[in-house]
């Protein structure tokens, strides 16, 4: 997903897909371990979009509440 798509995105909704992309992530972990996965970078784009997830999260938070 795109960066400006997820910025649009209220808190609640980005809380939402942090917790599904971390089970698809659980899901895709387990077929690689089952040699089932067709596309191993998949896991790694997850991982990162989950990541900037959190960044947005952090940014709003920190800019709402100042830096205590």
């Amino acid at each position: 997903m795109k960066i400006n798509e997820l910025r649009k995105l209220t808190n609640e909704d980005l809380n939402k897909k942090i917790t599904e992309s971390k089970k698809e992530l659980l899901d895709l972990r387990i077929k690689q371990s089952t040699g089932s996965l067709e596309k191993p970078s998949k896991i790694h784009e997850l991982r990162k979009d989950v990541a900037r997830m959190k960044t947005i999260l952090r940014e709003r938070e920190l800019s709402e509440g100042g830096e205590n």
